[in-house]
């Protein structure tokens, strides 16, 4: 049996988180008048797959999707890492209010191996 792929994981963890009620910022690569398929963006490369609001649960999460033997580009270390140096900041420096309000959580999901667990819960309007 061929194992789905990344996009089709993304889907249905899309599909999922909207069904429990997250705010989801998701890109998906077009084809372009060459034949050849882009994800157009305008800023640095690697920014993660799946970006995750849940205003109930005042919860961002930050998920990069890999299928194995893949791994995370230093392009997409830099966004993580960055995410991750924000959810410190506000832990440190206390003085942004908003940002005590919220629960960031920055991570590197694997499918299709976890993709059950993950549509499970962000249906369920939980983190994974």
């Amino acid at each position: 049996m061929t194992k789905p792929t990344e996009a089709q994981c993304q889907a249905a963890i899309v599909a999922a988180a909207k069904l429990g009620g997250w705010l989801v910022h998701a890109e998906r690569p077009a084809p372009t008048q060459s034949g050849k398929w882009s994800t157009p963006i305008q800023g640095h490369k690697g920014f993660p797959d799946l970006v995750l609001i849940s205003p109930d649960h005042r919860t961002i999460i930050v998920a990069e999707l890999k299928r194995r033997p893949n791994r995370v580009t230093g392009e997409q270390v830099t966004w993580l890492d960055a995410f991750s140096d924000f959810a410190r900041f506000h832990e440190i420096e206390p003085r942004q209010e908003w940002l005590m309000l919220w629960g960031l959580h920055v991570c590197v999901w694997y499918v299709p191996e976890e993709q059950d667990a993950i549509c499970t819960a962000l249906a369920a309007g939980r983190v994974p």
